[in-house]
């Protein structure tokens, strides 16, 4: 309320007695900052190695993709190829599975499918010459598994044909063939990525495949499974356990039982970004600690300023790539007892050091609070990195040398790339829905200078993409006046001659109006 130049002195009479609230309106308390999201960074193509992170750039420039998704899919490639093979040894028992989980959030049209068939294409090709090769062995084993059998059977029907006197002595020869014929096992045909799986599935596959399985999608069904698309409620102690390595023993009324000692679960995901927004609502997901298991990646969409003549992924780059993938998937692929890879002093000062930033920010004033449960995986996704580049660089001998100090650099430039990531994807998972509209209502309000509004003159001035309906207006608006930036006026009365009714009209903070 204002005082007005023409006013009579009859009305100024016992004016001076109102409270100056009455006047100028309640006094404004200093408002809550709402700040826009710090920019993220853009994944270090240079921390891979040069055949890696040539496919990566090449890949990206041909579908004119951000780097962050092929870059983030190579590292689950490799990890599918050397999952459940190597592990690193960091010091004393601290060991590390090199298997990991990664999440790509983009919107639909980046041409995810496009980047994975390039990147996973060789993958299949390896898993294609391990079909061919395991080919004799399997039809060895089917043929000697059919034959104990043919003579378990025989030797059964001989003991129970035979005189009293002779049965006992057959019978324990038919008992001893048929122990022998039921241990034989005829190996399955082997596979490395499987796609739309449940987790049960995951658990037959890891017993089948050696204690090994990965999941490569460009899309985000697995989460919807995980959260109980099948079963009604939420499945994920296979995914839990199949990252951290942990012993899983599963028997089932009607079913073989299934042991894996070691399992080594790797996940490689691109999701649309409302995939991440609704991951906290799965019931456990963040208590039993899924969401702690991921590396997230959230680049910014090139979907209106793409190159639409780009370079074409060199053919020689392509066939380096599949070289290279393919010797160190067959290479590996017999391995029964993981790899263990060793640190040079070098490596284990460079991680020292990143684990001693990491312990001082966990604290609750620390950068890190936000994201305590992930970012005390950090340390150990690091390490599991350091080992995906060490195998990457030396892919015909990795497993006879020690991880050098500059290949455990380059996994840290990693892990605080996927660092910053974590930060801004759990700040919008647990952060107010309405935070980044309300923010480009404020710069709106900021950049007019304006000290007051109705909701219908702002929603005229506002992007139509932004602000589709007027309505969609209402959060942003509350989260403001909430904040201290804004407070709606009272509404005049009805004059009870109908119309439209009167757009609510709000006061701006005078930092708004007249910014410091």
């Amino acid at each position: 309320m204002s005082i007005p130049n023409d006013m009579s002195p009859d009305l100024w009479e016992g004016f001076d007695q109102l409270d100056p609230e009455q006047i100028t309106g309640p006094a404004w308390d200093e408002p809550v900052p709402i700040t826009a999201r710090p920019p993220l960074p853009t994944f270090p193509v240079g921390a891979l190695p040069a055949w890696l992170g040539d496919m990566v750039r090449g890949v990206a420039e041909e579908t004119q993709t951000p780097v962050d998704l092929a870059g983030c899919l190579a590292l689950a490639v490799v990890a599918t190829a050397a999952g459940g093979r190597a592990k690193v040894c960091v010091r004393g028992n601290w060991r590390e599975p090199v298997n990991i989980y990664t999440a790509v959030a983009l919107d639909p049209g980046n041409r995810k499918s496009a980047v994975f068939d390039l990147m996973v294409r060789p993958l299949l090709a390896a898993e294609k010459a391990l079909i061919e090769l395991s080919g004799p062995v399997r039809a060895e084993a089917e043929t000697t598994a059919h034959l104990a059998k043919a003579a378990a059977d025989k030797a059964a029907q001989k003991a129970a044909a035979a005189d009293p006197a002779l049965r006992d002595a057959l019978a324990t020869e038919a008992i001893e063939l048929a122990q022998v014929a039921a241990e034989l096992r005829v190996p399955a045909i082997p596979q490395l990525v499987a796609d739309d799986v449940t987790p049960e599935n995951v658990g037959t596959l890891l017993d089948q495949q050696g204690g090994r399985i990965a999941c490569l999608s460009a899309e985000g069904e697995l989460f919807d499974i995980i959260a109980g698309r099948y079963t009604g409620k939420p499945n994920m102690g296979m995914f839990l356990k199949g990252h951290a390595g942990d012993m899983i023993r599963v028997n089932r009324q009607g079913r073989e039982a299934q042991h894996i000692d070691a399992p080594a679960v790797t996940v490689g995901l691109a999701i649309q970004p409302e995939v991440l927004d609704s991951l906290a609502r799965i019931d456990g997901a963040d208590g039993r600690g899924l969401l702690a298991r991921f590396l997230y990646s959230k680049p910014l969409s090139l979907v209106g300023s793409r190159n639409l003549a780009p370079d074409l992924l060199d053919e020689q780059v392509a066939a380096t790539y599949a070289k290279q993938l393919g010797g160190l998937t067959l290479a590996l692929a017999d391995w029964t007892d993981p790899a263990i890879l060793t640190l040079t002093p070098e490596a284990n000062t460079v991680i020292l050091a990143f684990q001693k930033v990491t312990e001082s920010r966990l604290g609750k004033d620390g950068s890190f609070a936000p994201i305590v449960k992930w970012a005390s995986k950090r340390d150990g996704a690091v390490a599991r990195i350091a080992g995906l580049l060490h195998l990457a660089t030396h892919p015909e001998d990795g497993w006879h040398r020690p991880i050098e100090g500059a290949t455990m650099a380059a996994a840290t430039e990693l892990g605080d790339y996927f660092t910053a990531h974590a930060l801004d994807v759990f700040d919008v998972m647990t952060a107010a829905p309405a935070r980044d509209v309300a923010y480009t209502v404020l710069t709106h309000l900021h950049a007019s200078g304006m000290d007051g509004f109705s909701k219908r003159e702002l929603f005229r001035a506002l992007p139509r993409a932004d602000f589709p309906a007027i309505g969609d207006l209402d959060p942003a608006l509350a989260l403001l006046e909430e904040h201290g930036w804004i407070r709606q006026q009272p509404l005049p009365p009805r004059s009870g001659r109908g119309g439209r009714p009167r757009s609510p009209r709000y006061e701006t903070h005078p930092r708004i109006a007249r910014p410091a």
